[in-house]
């Protein structure tokens, strides 16, 4: 015995219009799908009822041929997308979770028993006795407790509910009134494959203008209807009509392939007109539900003892598989469940590793604030479907609550040869914001002079251009470090957003007392040095740079680095009115957002041992031709820095991003795409108490007295855990900027254009307060040709 899936909660209306009298039978599985089958009943086809009278529109009509298909506007303009509700009670439960014990949770489930009958709607025990039946029965077992509620219990139920809606509201945009726009319109077709007779139902027909409409509130299509489809277009009663497919979201790879499909096969009608578009009518779908004591509640940028209920980010990412292979079981089991394209998008649908933290609003005490993560869309959500997105989110909320605790003067990592005493503050080698700055600077050292390698064309023409001493590439030792360039930022309304963030690589020539092995080749003059520097600028700096701000390995950077930013920002308006976050500022106290799993025995002294170890014998072994012979050269070290921003325009800012501010909105509730990019996707939250809804709050942790006084400076709370390094030689030029340069230097300007100074302490952010990194060329031995 198979899980019931549940039925299409709307009950079918009434129709009226064309009869076509042949039989056939409908499918029990809830699903918008009709099949015929030799043993069964025939009945008749049944009639559809004007489309306004159905969901009760006015107005008139749009005039014939004036729709956005026939204009060739295949998506709808991104200034009109907008979100509509829909009904699913069953969201409220989306917090429901099972013992983490794997004993205590067969203990319970054995417990609930699989009879969900026996308890009400409302008693959490129906959901495990029929996770406990699915598991028993299913012929479709869903590979965790979490797939079964987020995708069968509630995804299932909501998922007609949704398209009901979305239909509702295309008749309504689109002004599908008038008698000749006739709903769910059912009409007997033959089956291309079998040969036998199907039912065919459609969302809208228009017999007058010969159009049959498809309603999909996502972007997919029903996999079962492909028959029916083919045998509706090529039946000879329907020659000249034309199918619409109108999508709610943008179509998933496969969708548009057979679209493309579709446009081949079916041609054009009389009037050469193609027999098949597709408009995609973007419209948000928001789950509509009162809120519970088993909602989802959500963490993100939460302080600790307040709470709020999970929005758009929160059902995302918490819903992530842990692994692509589990992810992999779970969307199968999506698409089988579902195949209607009315779904809500699957988490696989996004590219965890580009997550970061993009916006956050006015931090209003008592109140709480909005935020928004962006991501990338995956591109192909079935066959490598995105996963990790709870433990990244966790790294970035992380972060920034380090990035508020700590006071700046601890924001410093250090991999010097020089100073193994002093890798980085004590306190912020015990978070994870500080154990990827202090991982990234290694990484970059790696990086640095793979880039170089002369087996490739790039490094075989940066050793050709060095200096040489005796016939050999010659140059001294040098210090690099990662930079932030000013961040392009928009205050506006009190909140920020964050809309880039790049990093640039810096270089300068330095020695250390710390000697490597091997024999030293030259002795460079200060000349020879500056060349060769210039050379490295030239050709090396740029592409490692473009390796910081592209490559998957720095991914985890540039998200603590967003952080870092969202979080001064929240300095700053506290500094002017009491938030929720001043008992976190300046507290020098992050014991609650330490390294977690699977990096918590990750130790700033180890990792120093492996840099030193490479600092001493080298990473790299270069064969480089040299006038004397084939000579081996063996190199490693790296160092890091800074980080500006400053505010765009407001008047850039309506011009490039006029709709992120409604995407960002519109992502507290449920995920977005992004109007400006569409490769782009916004998933946002609010750390209010009552974010979502109203509905049962959970019983919060009492939040301590606030006595309205700020958190002490950095130069009240005494020493740093541990001491910064001596300083080392200027990490670039830091005086005022000559006329004509940028007048605010560090600072970033206001909606107003008045500079602030917003960046005054993340300049220290990802700063090395000394010990510079570098690397000898050594000679190990001297080879013939």
């Amino acid at each position: 015995m198979s899980h019931p899936i549940p039925q299409r909660g709307v009950p079918r209306m009434l129709r009226t219009a064309l009869a076509l009298a042949c039989a056939a039978v409908i499918t029990a599985t809830g699903l918008p799908q009709f099949t015929g089958t030799a043993d069964a009943a025939p009945r008749k086809p049944k009639k559809g009822v004007p489309c306004d009278q159905m969901f009760k529109t006015s107005g008139a009509p749009a005039p014939d041929g004036s729709l956005p298909w026939e204009t060739d506007k295949s998506v709808r303009r991104a200034i009109d997308w907008d979100s509509y509700g829909y009904d699913n009670p069953r969201q409220a439960f989306d917090g429901l979770a099972l013992p983490d014990d794997p004993v205590e949770r067969d203990k319970f489930l054995k417990g609930i028993g699989y009879n969900y009958k026996k308890y009400k709607e409302d008693d959490p025990r129906r959901i495990y006795a029929r996770y406990n039946r699915n598991q028993r029965f299913g012929k479709r077992k869903a590979p965790s407790f979490q797939a079964y509620l987020d995708t069968d219990y509630i995804g299932t139920y909501g998922n007609n509910r949704r398209g009901k809606a979305f239909h509702a509201k295309l008749v309504k945009d689109l002004k599908l009134h008038g008698p000749h726009w006739i709903c769910e319109e059912e009409i007997e077709v033959t089956d291309p494959k079998t040969g036998k007779k199907v039912i065919r139902r459609l969302d809208a027909v228009n017999y007058k203008t010969k159009e049959f409409v498809e309603a999909k509130a996502g972007g997919a299509h029903d996999s079962k209807q492909n028959n029916s489809t083919r045998g509706l277009m090529n039946d000879s009663r329907f020659k000249d009509f034309r199918m619409r497919y109108a999508f709610g979201g943008q179509q998933e790879k496969d969708t548009r392939s057979l679209m493309d499909k579709y446009r081949q096969e079916f041609g054009r009608d009389s009037r050469g007109r193609p027999r098949l578009t597709t408009y995609e009518h973007r419209s948000l779908g928001i789950p509509q539900y009162q809120r519970g004591k088993h909602s989802r509640l959500d963490t993100h940028l939460t302080p600790p003892g307040r709470y709020s209920y999970a929005g758009g980010a929160t059902r995302v990412v918490e819903g992530s598989a842990p692994s692509r292979e589990i992810a992999r079981r779970e969307n199968a089991y999506v698409r089988t469940l579902d195949p209607s394209g009315n779904r809500v998008r699957t988490p696989g649908g996004v590219d965890f590793t580009t997550l970061e933290l993009r916006y956050v609003g006015k931090p209003v005490k008592g109140k709480g604030l909005n935020y928004a993560f962006s991501a990338k869309k995956n591109p192909d959500p079935d066959g490598e479907p995105g996963f990790g997105g709870k433990a990244t989110s966790k790294l970035i909320s992380d972060a920034f609550f380090t990035w508020l605790a700590l006071t700046p003067e601890k924001f410093w990592v250090n991999l010097n040869p020089d100073q193994p005493d002093k890798v980085m503050d004590d306190k912020f080698g015990k978070t994870d914001a500080g154990r990827v700055l202090l991982e990234a600077d290694l990484r970059m050292k790696h990086d640095f002079f793979k880039t170089m390698d002369p087996k490739t064309d790039l490094g075989k023409r940066f050793w050709a251009a060095l200096p040489r001493e005796n016939g050999r590439p010659c140059f001294g030792g040098i210090r690099n470090w990662i930079e932030p360039e000013p961040a392009k930022v928009r205050e506006q309304n009190g909140g920020i957003y964050i809309l880039d963030a790049p990093l640039t690589l810096k270089s300068t020539p330095q020695d250390f007392a710390t000697q490597p092995g091997g024999e030293k080749i030259c002795n460079p003059s200060k000349a020879e040095r500056d060349q060769a520097q210039r050379v490295i600028n030239r050709m090396i700096v740029p592409e490692v740079e473009k390796t910081i701000n592209t490559a998957p390995q720095y991914a985890d950077l540039r998200r603590v680095y967003t952080a870092r930013v969202a979080a001064e920002w929240i300095r700053l308006q506290d500094a002017k009115s009491p938030t929720d976050y001043r008992k976190i500022i300046n507290s020098n106290d992050v014991t609650s957002w330490p390294i977690a799993a699977p990096n918590q025995n990750w130790d700033k002294n180890e990792l120093f041992q492996r840099y030193r170890k490479i600092f001493l014998n080298g990473e790299f072994k270069y064969d480089v031709d040299t006038a004397q012979g084939v000579m081996v050269y063996i190199v490693g070290g790296v160092d890091f820095s800074k980080s500006p921003k400053r505010n765009i325009t407001g008047l850039r800012f309506r011009a490039e991003h006029r709709n992120l501010p409604r995407t960002t909105t519109h992502s507290i509730k449920a995920m977005a795409d992004d109007a400006e990019d569409d490769s782009m996707l916004y998933l946002g939250g609010s750390t209010a108490d009552n974010a979502t809804g109203g509905g049962g709050d959970p019983t919060p942790t009492p939040t301590p007295t606030d006595t309205g006084k700020p958190t002490p400076t950095p130069t009240e709370t005494g020493s740093p855990s541990s001491p910064a390094p001596d300083p080392t030689p200027s990490s670039g030029d830091h005086t005022q900027p000559p006329a004509g340069e940028d007048p605010d230097g560090d600072l970033a300007d206001t909606g107003s254009d008045t500079p602030i100074g917003l960046i005054s302490t993340i300049a220290a952010a990802l700063a090395v307060a000394g010990g510079a990194l570098v690397w000898w060329m050594r000679r190990r031995k001297t080879t013939t040709h």
